[in-house]
């Protein structure tokens, strides 16, 4: 969901620019005019004035046909660059590739934004069903193996101000209740790693592993998802499903330690 401009703290032309350019990221590939100051809640004269600036600096471009707009190709270079020069997507990126392949199950990896997560990069086997994950998506934190292992390293008090009760229920399997939240973190802990099964997505499940710095503190996490086949709590190969969490684990670990962590 887009950010609307606000006044206080930054300068307001940058801060309405920036505006309009989340707006452009807000899920739909084109906007018109009033579309972005519906989103952004800046008047139609401002939105497209910006607009127009952003495409002059090649952030945005326009449809020669449709005239709707949609973000440029000139943004590709700065996501590029901060992705690629990010800790964890450094360490993380071969190990993940070679996760996948061994797998055959999709691996990924994310870090807390806020009080969602967002992915970093992501690998897809042959087994796993088609994804639509890319780097800078984000997801949320209660529903997701990742997002588990990321708020297990919060207190309850800090979990509590951060996502507001009840939480979002994305499907009939989704923990709501900061309680049984409480109790899933604290079998995280003891285990190491993450299960999450159906609580984003129906038909999909994870394991997930936390990923420590050289401080030993939490900054990210890494997760194998496929179908909850093979990787749900009632998969049928239970020594199959045990090898994923090893591997799972031993992922995270080598990230770990290509941060720092002992």
């Amino acid at each position: 969901m887009a950010t609307r401009a606000t006044d206080a703290g930054t300068n307001q032309s940058v801060e309405r620019a920036v505006s309009v350019l989340r707006a452009l990221d807000s899920g739909r590939a084109e906007l018109r005019v009033s579309d972005v100051a519906e989103l952004t809640g800046l008047g139609s004269s401002t939105a497209s004035r910006l607009l127009s600036t952003l495409e002059r600096l090649d952030m945005v471009e326009r449809d020669p046909v449709s005239n709707l707009y949609r973000l440029s190709l000139g943004t590709l270079s700065l996501a590029a660059t901060a992705v690629n020069r990010h800790p964890v997507h450094r360490a993380a990126r071969t190990v993940l590739q070679e996760l996948a392949a061994r797998t055959g199950l999709g691996a990924n990896v994310a870090v807390r934004r806020g009080d969602v997560l967002m992915f970093l990069c992501n690998f897809e086997g042959v087994r796993a069903p088609k994804s639509y994950t890319q780097a800078g998506h984000t997801a949320p934190l209660h529903a997701t193996g990742i997002g588990k292992c990321l708020l297990s390293g919060l207190t309850p008090k800090d979990r509590r101000k951060l996502l507001p009760e009840p939480l979002e229920a994305h499907t009939e399997f989704t923990t709501v209740s900061h309680d049984l939240l409480d109790e899933e973190l604290a079998a995280v802990r003891r285990a190491g790693y993450a299960v999450e099964a159906e609580e984003r997505a129906l038909g999909r499940a994870s394991l997930a592993a936390p990923v420590r710095d050289a401080s030993g503190d939490i900054v990210a996490a890494v997760s194998l998802w496929g179908p909850t086949s093979v990787l749900g709590t009632d998969a049928g190969d239970e020594d199959a499903r045990g090898a994923l969490v090893r591997e799972v684990i031993e992922a995270a670990d080598a990230v770990s330690q290509a941060l720092g962590a002992v």
